[in-house]
């Protein structure tokens, strides 16, 4: 049965295993605005194979698609630069380079420029294409294979690995919320299952890693903002860094590491800083909360007498002799009676 690949609609792109499928067509057609490349072998994980295997296998692939395209009368030569070289075509490149057969916008331009053309097969038979009336089926991904096709999108994965980290410190600073645990955790997971499967490249990690530890510093420490810099760059460049490979989809896109560096960066210097706060600030309860707070004698006190406190009457003591209707203040707490000076 003949068959004739299509790289469409506008837009859409035919990378790494989708450029042999292409070209192995008995008709290999794009849309415009498409584009096709970039078929360096990788790992099935995505990860860097050894040196001495890649060499084999890219060796092997580059003459198994040099052989069928040179077969279908297509420029060879170039198909292999996108092996060995990563190169990538855009759809009038690759016509004009005689990569491909035709640039058609959709499945019914294919069949009313197609039906009733001669084709040859593979092995070289003649072979006239009956396309009118053709019934057209098209083949959607599943709710889950678009699913972990979203969650294995670097972009998103980086995200969720920061929206995660926020999560569950939230959660761990502010015990009881509950929401920011689950949505932390799922979301962290998530991000795990997808570094898991990309080609990560840890010393990206760890530049993010260093650039929150930066900006939790920032927040307890007098840097001037040179701290909170630090870790910007820090975390710029680590999401560029992130995932390495010779396909640039499977990279993180500068516009989304910038989109989340300056959020991420002012939502953890704010977060920290409360809670920061929080534990350096008096407690206002129990006996720490008394010292230091203003109150009216409400007797003369002679070594003892009776004050007013935060609209409770107390046993009071000093050393010194205190007029009834002064202001006093709270300089020490003993069991039931305090400690009290004159204002």
């Amino acid at each position: 049965m003949p068959v004739i690949t299509w790289v469409g609609p506008n837009g859409a792109r035919a990378a790494s295993a989708g450029f042999f499928i292409l070209l192995a067509g008995d008709v290999a057609v794009m849309a415009p605005g498409t584009n096709a490349g970039a078929a360096h072998p990788v790992s099935a994980t995505g990860q860097k194979i050894e040196d001495v295997m890649e060499k084999k296998i890219v060796s092997d692939a580059s003459a198994y698609i040099r052989s069928y395209t040179a077969k279908r009368g297509r420029n060879a030569e170039l198909a292999e630069l996108a092996v060995t070289e990563s190169r990538s075509f855009t759809a009038e490149e690759a016509l004009k380079e005689t990569l491909i057969d035709a640039v058609i916008s959709d499945t019914q331009g294919i069949i009313e420029q197609y039906d009733g053309k001669e084709i040859r097969r593979f092995d070289d038979r003649p072979v006239k294409l009956q396309l009118r009336g053709a019934t057209i089926q098209n083949f959607e991904m599943t709710t889950r294979q678009r699913i972990l096709s979203r969650v294995l999108d670097p972009n998103l994965a980086l995200i969720l690995a920061l929206a995660g980290l926020l999560g569950l410190y939230v959660e761990i600073t502010h015990p009881g919320l509950i929401a920011p645990g689950i949505i932390g955790a799922i979301s962290l997971i998530l991000a795990l299952f997808a570094f898991n499967m990309l080609p990560v490249n840890w010393a990206g990690a760890a530049l993010i890693v260093l650039a929150i530890a930066l900006f939790v510093l920032e927040a307890t420490v007098t840097s001037h903002g040179l701290l909170a810099i630090g870790g910007i760059i820090a975390m710029i460049a680590g999401g560029l860094m992130l995932v390495e490979g010779p396909i640039p989809q499977l990279r993180v896109r500068l516009s989304t590491t910038l989109g989340v560096t300056i959020p991420v960066a002012v939502i953890t210097i704010v977060l920290v800083r409360l809670v920061y706060l929080s534990h350096r600030r008096k407690s206002s309860v129990g006996e720490e909360g008394m010292i230091g707070e203003a109150g009216v004698a409400k007797t003369d006190i002679h070594k003892q007498g009776k004050v007013l406190v935060h609209g409770e009457y107390w046993n009071a003591f000093s050393e010194r002799p205190i007029p009834a209707g002064a202001r006093v203040r709270v300089i020490k707490v003993n069991g039931l009676t305090i400690e009290v000076e004159q204002l």
